[in-house]
């Protein structure tokens, strides 16, 4: 059955300029989003993508998605965590799910002098420096992103960063395709209403991940520290984000050249912080506008998983503002890691799990085949 907690307004997320990576207010404004939603959008006027890039991603992945199950099938996804994974092949939350996610994905893992470690389908084949050229964009946009998070933790700026360079080591980095058919496909014949969902509820497995969403099609929503989901717009509302964002726009000025990435915590950064920065449950819906809709659209995402270093040891960072808030947690008596559940609790005096050894486990969690 789904999860039965209550529907709640939609959140309302600052809106971050992160063109200088240097300004610690800058990553002192992220902490305190994350602190608090576990979420925030970056402005896109502040990345190096440009709307070209963005929509070219888009295009590929609506024309992979659209190939032949035949072509899909040989690059089944495997235990490497890379390759397409079919309807209902995920179940991301199996106590409340009664089958699989109803979506497709297409991973990708990390490029090598713009080369593929994987096969790819036909319909991405004569495409591969591209998605190369955009899983570098989005790696270089969590640099930055990471980069600020340390500045505003008041810690060596590359306390992150290192950690995350593939010179020092394989790491987890995916990026994926997603695809979420509408109400009405063929795909969806056997959803029943406020039972299935597009993905289940849970955490993301790595440090930050980066979502690109397309206008006129939600679906995410968040759970709130109040116990009740949240839906999260596309587009943020404009008079809040021009209160928000570096640049305020009049009321009919579209703030942003394509919709802001969203930006959420993953387990790690709920690790490496002893729960301050928060790893949000979020799912994907078929929302009621859209149940209700004479020409519902299907829903395309394109996410980025960050990950660090495989060998990286979960400790927490060296930081006064961590410290501060273990301290307040003691004397709270509480050890949980994240609201939400997903990052799991700290054992006292427990091994440190490193990041490849949290995300073998969880994805044993979350498919059919063992890591």
């Amino acid at each position: 059955m789904a999860d039965p907690a209550p529907i709640g307004p939609p959140i309302e997320l600052p809106v971050i300029d992160i063109s200088n990576p240097d300004d610690p207010t800058v990553g002192k404004k992220m902490i305190d989003a994350a602190a608090k939603y576990g979420f925030l959008y970056v402005n896109s006027k502040g990345t190096d993508f440009a709307v070209e890039d963005v929509e070219k991603a888009f295009k590929l992945s609506k024309e992979f998605f659209a190939s032949p199950y035949e072509e899909k099938e040989g690059c089944r996804i495997t235990p490497n965590n890379r390759g397409w994974s079919g309807m209902h092949t995920e179940t991301l939350d199996p106590e409340h799910q009664r089958t699989g996610d109803f979506k497709e994905a297409m991973n990708f893992g990390e490029f090598k002098d713009g080369k593929a470690q994987q096969p790819l389908p036909p319909a991405l084949t004569p495409h591969e420096a591209e998605i190369a050229h955009f899983a570098a964009l989005c790696n270089k946009t969590c640099s930055r992103i990471l980069k600020l998070m340390a500045l505003g933790l008041d810690i060596q700026e590359d306390f992150f960063t290192s950690r995350h360079d593939a010179s020092n080591g394989p790491t987890g980095c995916i990026l994926r395709y997603l695809y979420y058919p509408s109400i009405f496909s063929p795909a969806t014949s056997s959803y029943k209403h406020e039972i299935d969902v597009r993905a289940g509820a849970h955490s993301d497995y790595g440090s930050i991940t980066l979502l690109f969403q397309r206008p006129g099609q939600p679906g995410l929503e968040i759970l709130t520290p109040e116990g009740t989901w949240a839906p999260v717009p596309v587009q943020p509302n404009e008079a809040f984000s021009s209160s928000t964002s570096s640049s305020p726009a009049s009321s009919t000025e579209t703030t942003f050249p394509f919709p802001p990435i969203l930006v959420n915590i993953g387990d790690l950064l709920s690790y490496w912080t002893d729960g301050l920065l928060r790893s949000t449950v979020h799912r994907v819906v078929f929302p009621l506008a859209e149940q209700r809709s004479p020409n519902p659209q299907d829903r395309y995402s394109i996410a980025f998983f960050c990950h660090p270093v495989d060998a990286t040891e979960l400790v927490p960072v060296p930081s006064s503002v961590v410290t501060a808030y273990r301290e307040q947690q003691q004397n709270a008596h509480s050890t949980q890691v994240g609201f939400g559940g997903g990052a799991g609790s700290l054992e006292p005096g427990s091994r440190a799990l490193t990041a490849q050894e949290h995300l073998e486990a969880r994805l044993a969690a979350t498919y059919s085949f063992k890591t």
